[in-house]
């Protein structure tokens, strides 16, 4: 059953790491309204609904069999708790769906009022490749877009399915390869969503160059630091958020990246010389309470990835470049500049943090067609049908 916007009463379901909204009853009676500072106007009224927050954990809500696959990935595997709540969530959604096209009298329900907590080893071993196709196809038409907006289109891209076969895969290989539970595993024959392979984009040297120069602002020392250790250091974002003081080493960073894993990433002396004034002459004077995050907002509060990629945006509509730039492109441009200079792949893959060398040679095809389009641009014969 197809579902959007903020119609009535909406139930907002939310853990540490982000929030969904979703319609149906609410079980605690919990209310939540949106602070809005006295006197402040957005240009016309907003009549909002009021909110109702119901706070989403696996460890109370999800059933045993879940609950033991998501405590190993996030004990064991020593994956985030961002990425094992996105399992949790595909994979409620996954059993939701199932148990409404099993059981009719569930049809009138939205999947979001459906309870998976009857769901154990004979449910999960009665899953076909058939219904793992159906779910499929319900993701590619039916499933909502964007919870949260108003006007969603309805069906994933292929990316987000592959994704979420991704979880349904992986927990069916922990129950018939790790734990030894099912004989058959339904998922193993299954193909992955056909990606389209699409080169990272990234910003030339001249456009980096340019966009440095032109940050500007209140917050120019914070934000130049910022962009700086984003196209020097390529961190990503929840990277360049998660730095502490003591991360900033003599020449290099301490970054802690995906599944917690610890690398080092050395910088020039100009870069460290730049955080050290921030933090010396900037940073002091807007954190009252010391808390040991590297960049803070003017309240001294830390900055959030939210907060870094409004400040982005506001830095390059100053630059005018003619691009759409976004956190990750930094993280792309520089691979892309360490490959066109020489830089070793592994080397490359070792400051990025890539766990896997196939991540990182997507920017060797990028240095490649460089070097082709130099080629036909600059040799006599390119492009000619026939050099005899």
């Amino acid at each position: 059953q197809r579902e959007g916007g903020f119609a009535g009463r909406w139930i907002i379901e939310q853990n540490k790491n982000f929030v969904q909204f979703r319609g149906g009853a609410n079980p605690t009676g919990a209310v939540f309204r949106p602070l809005i500072r006295p006197g402040a106007s957005c240009g016309r009224a907003w009549h909002l609904p009021a909110y109702k927050i119901v706070m989403s954990d696996y460890r109370t809500e999800a059933p045993q069999i879940l609950r033991d696959f998501l405590s190993y990935h996030e004990t064991i595997k020593a994956h985030s708790k961002r990425t094992v709540d996105e399992y949790f969530l595909d994979l409620r959604n996954f059993f939701r769906y199932l148990k409404q096209t099993r059981d009719s009298s569930l049809a009138d329900k939205s999947l979001d009022e459906i309870d998976i907590s009857d769901v154990d080893l004979d449910f999960a071993a009665s899953v076909t490749l058939t219904d793992i196709y159906g779910y499929m196809t319900y993701l590619s038409r039916d499933r909502v877009q964007h919870q949260n907006s108003r006007n969603s289109g309805y069906g994933l891209n292929a990316a987000s399915r592959a994704r979420k076969i991704a979880t349904i895969r992986s927990f069916y290989n922990y129950l018939t390869n790790k734990m030894h539970l099912l004989r058959e595993n339904p998922v193993k024959d299954m193909d992955s969503p056909k990606l389209k392979k699409t080169l990272p984009k990234y910003l030339t040297l001249d456009e980096s160059i340019q966009l440095l120069d032109s940050v500007d602002g209140k917050n120019q020392e914070r934000d130049y630091c910022i962009l700086t250790l984003f196209l020097n250091c390529g961190l990503r974002i929840s990277e360049l958020v998660g730095l502490n003081l003591n991360d900033i080493q003599d020449d290099a960073l301490r970054v802690l990246g995906k599944g917690d894993k610890e690398r080092i990433v050395p910088f020039y002396a100009a870069i460290g010389k730049r955080v050290r004034a921030y933090i010396r002459e900037v940073r002091v004077q807007w954190v009252k309470e010391e808390h040991g995050v590297l960049f803070v907002n003017q309240r001294g509060q830390p900055l959030t990835s939210r907060g870094v990629q409004y400040l982005m945006q506001k830095q390059c509509e100053r630059c005018e470049l003619s691009i759409r730039v976004h956190p990750h492109m930094f993280r792309h441009s520089f691979a892309t500049h360490l490959l066109d200079n020489g830089a070793d792949i592994r080397v490359v893959q070792e400051l990025l943090g890539h766990a896997s060398l196939s991540t990182t040679q997507i920017y060797m095809h990028v240095s490649r067609e460089r070097l082709r389009q130099a080629y036909e641009s600059a040799h006599p014969l390119a492009g000619k049908r026939s050099c005899g």
